[in-house]
């Protein structure tokens, strides 16, 4: 097993887009006469993979021990996601499913504090409470830490957040963080995604308030050296506290935790950098985001991201056929996580790819429960979801669990354009006469509000759920269209980590009611005719 596992941590160490070349050459010396002899060619691919793009459609399988791989067919079933997206497998052991915003915020605090090589935090937004002071006075100790600890004198902190939601108000994100900044320059960045999408008269005439509408960067992954917390959950108070949503933990998995490092520094590069005065600038030789040309910008930043997917892609295709050809099995590696990538202002659409094709692939011996705190389906969605034979039951907020319930101003409006948007929902599934099959059911609990987002998937006759989508997407049009979102797909065939899935499901769906026709008969569910009419052409941007 060592010589192995030494090949594995070597072509992943070394194999990136730009050194392709050279690692084939190696590769060609060393393995030539090997390869006469029992013909195996596998590592003289490299040259050949590395020109793949996003589109590459070979045949690859993530593989598991001989026993797993014939557990339920899982590895058949689902392996044409890693044709599409790198597939990691790691042990299911080293995956915990977070159930409380205390557990996330906690979890946070205690791997920030003992981090020795990098903290990589990306967000919505950092609010500006007493409890994200103490997450920022963390990573002060770290960093303070590592100046005068031997064992951790190179830990770097990265941050990306969203420009226009970091820099609303006069103590915003950006205010949070320069203290930081201007004490640790050299091992501190911050970086601010803007969407090119608002940019000239636009930008100007949005009010402040309301142009995160227009897009922004979503994506939620928190990275502590080698392991990382994927979320839809940002990173403020209410979701320490009081606002449900969804977490995952993944401990020691290196080879997941380096690809979301990279992603999130790829999106950094082609990012507005705060510096210690409190200016930003673009790093030199990027288009501006909203200053240089929309085509330019986006295709300069599809490549670079890009970049970070399909050098992983091919990477991980490479080890596969290679453990493959060698006959090597690693029967603890029972799970295996497919990154999901979403940024359509860039002319990336994984995501929406991947989601689509599951759906579409969801027959009558599935059952499928998929939540969303803001239910505002795409049509594409919606259409497979409504023409599939699985099952579904689908879990969004209540009004008063709704984050905009009571809000001021025409927001405070918002939850009743959902009651409508469900009720149109609900109308089509009687009409369709899917009731049967397709449940809607609202999330309630008092003094809470709902953010929970993703999916669970179940073959027929299993009491757990064998793939969870977990991440930033809401399965609306913003998720799909406008904002930069990110998630994993999870297929494990471990029992406990499916035992720690249907718990998480059961949880949430445990504090709902199902709904049915008189559910939108209640005073509290009465929507006004001003409402109605102006749902159709906002139902875009919430």
């Amino acid at each position: 097993m060592a010589a192995p596992m030494s090949w594995r941590r070597l072509v992943y160490s070394v194999y990136t887009p730009a050194l392709s070349g050279v690692f084939s050459r190696i590769c060609d010396r060393l393995f030539r006469a090997r390869d006469r002899r029992v013909g195996s060619s596998v590592l003289l691919l490299a040259p050949l993979l590395a020109e793949a793009d996003s589109d590459l459609r070979r045949t690859s399988r993530p593989t598991g021990s001989t026993g797993a791989q014939g557990t339920n067919g899982l590895c058949t079933r689902f392996r044409w996601m890693a044709d599409h997206v790198p597939a990691f497998r790691v042990s299911g052991a080293h995956v915990h499913i977070l159930t409380s915003p205390d557990q996330f915020y906690q979890a946070m605090k205690e791997r920030i504090k003992t981090a020795k090589r990098r903290v990589v935090m990306a967000s919505l937004y950092l609010g500006t409470g007493q409890l994200e002071q103490e997450l920022v006075d963390c990573m002060e100790e770290a960093l303070q830490r590592s100046q005068t600890n031997s064992h951790a004198p190179d830990l770097k902190v990265s941050i990306l957040l969203d420009y226009t939601r970091g820099s609303r108000g006069q103590v915003n994100s950006r205010t949070m963080l320069l203290p930081l900044l201007q004490r640790f320059t050299s091992q501190m960045r911050v970086s601010l995604y803007h969407t090119p999408d608002l940019r000239g008269l636009l930008r100007r005439l949005v009010p402040q308030r309301f142009n995160e509408t227009i897009g922004v960067q979503h994506i939620k992954v928190y990275l502590f050296d080698d392991s990382i917390i994927i979320s839809g959950a940002n990173l403020s108070d209410s979701y320490f506290t009081n606002r449900q949503d969804r977490y995952v933990l993944l401990e020691n998995c290196s080879e997941v935790a380096d690809f979301f490092s990279n992603l999130v520094d790829a999106v950094g590069d082609v990012s507005l950098q705060l510096q210690p005065d409190d200016t930003v600038t673009m790093l030199e030789g990027m288009v501006h985001p909203y200053k240089g040309d929309r085509q330019a910008f986006s295709v300069a930043a599809r490549e670079r991201i890009m970049e970070v997917v399909n050098a992983a892609h091919v990477r991980q295709q490479l080890l596969s056929r290679l453990e493959e050809e060698e006959g090597m099995s690693e029967g603890e590696e029972d799970t295996w996580v497919f990154p999901l990538v979403q940024m359509k202002p860039l002319g990336i659409q994984v995501d929406e790819q991947v989601t689509q094709r599951l759906l579409t692939d969801a027959g009558p011996d599935s059952t499928v429960f998929l939540t969303s705190g803001y239910f505002n389906l795409t049509q594409a969605y919606m259409r497979l979801v409504l023409g599939a034979g699985a099952s579904y039951r689908i879990l969004t907020a209540s009004p008063e669990v709704n984050g905009f319930f009571g809000a001021k101003g025409v927001a405070g409006a918002i939850p009743a354009a959902y009651i409508h948007i469900a009720r149109q929902f609900y109308n089509q599934v009687c009409r369709l006469g899917q009731q049967e099959r397709v449940h809607l059911h609202e999330y309630h609990r008092p003094q809470w509000t709902f953010h929970a987002k993703g999916l669970w998937y179940y073959l027929q006759g299993q009491d757990r759920p064998c793939l969870t989508l977990i991440g930033s997407p809401n399965f609306g049009y913003r998720s799909v269209h406008r904002d930069l979102e990110a998630q994993i797909a999870i297929v494990t065939e471990n029992e406990e980590l499916q035992s720690q899935l249907q718990e998480e499901q059961e949880m949430l769906y445990l504090r709902s009611t199902e709904m049915s026709s008189s559910t939108f008969e209640q005073p509290d569910r009465h929507v006004q005719l001003w409402v109605k009419l102006v749902t159709p052409f906002i139902k875009n941007f919430f």
